[in-house]
């Protein structure tokens, strides 16, 4: 039991450590010697990045959200066993992206790490999901719902083709932070 406990406690401050670790700050601090949370939306994510700095900020700042989620699930899968703790892992990935601690718990929407995670613990997820969005933007002409419908597919394809519940369940729990953490697009503000 103690050992578990120090297991979990292990993944968790690894993956929240490497999760802290936002692509879209570090890449306009460094290119352009601004901080992004004040520029264009103030979000710290991939489509700010690209805002303030060009295609190069998006693509760099996808890179680096990604790897940092492929990096916390292979080394977990490197040195411990169980669908839990990759869950586990891929969980702290995603909060210390929200919720970095050296930028004030202000990150980004968690989007490239949610994808990420898919990508590497359930793969073909990734390509029902691609299908799924031409599928609903072709019918919606909506990016971002279609985006939303898309990702919606990713725990329902794992569960259906996947042989792990804890994958699957994992998974939906990813996606509803995920969602969560763009309520203003899915409900928008009211302006006064």
């Amino acid at each position: 039991m103690i050992d578990d406990v120090w297991t979990a406690l292990m993944v968790m401050i690894f993956s929240y450590t490497l999760g802290s670790v936002t692509g879209a700050y570090y890449v306009v601090k460094y290119i352009a010697k601004e901080d992004i949370r004040i520029k264009g939306s103030g979000n710290v994510g991939a489509t700010n990045a690209g805002r303030a700095i060009g295609k190069k900020g998006f693509l760099l700042t996808i890179a680096i959200d990604a790897v940092k989620a492929w990096a916390a699930l292979y080394v977990t899968g490197l040195i411990f066993q169980g669908d839990g703790l990759f869950i586990l892992s891929a969980f702290c990935v995603l909060i210390g992206h929200l919720f970095p601690i050296q930028l004030g718990f202000h990150g980004g929407k968690g989007v490239v790490v949610y994808l990420a995670s898919a990508l590497f613990l359930e793969p073909v997820t990734i390509a029902i999901m691609a299908i799924t969005m031409g599928i609903a933007y072709a019918v919606l002409r909506k990016y971002t719902l279609s985006g939303f419908i898309a990702m919606a597919s990713i725990p329902i394809t794992a569960w259906v083709i996947g042989d792990s519940f804890i994958i699957s369940a994992g998974l939906l729990l990813l996606l509803l932070i995920v969602l969560i953490s763009h309520t203003h697009f899915i409900m928008p503000k009211h302006r006064r």
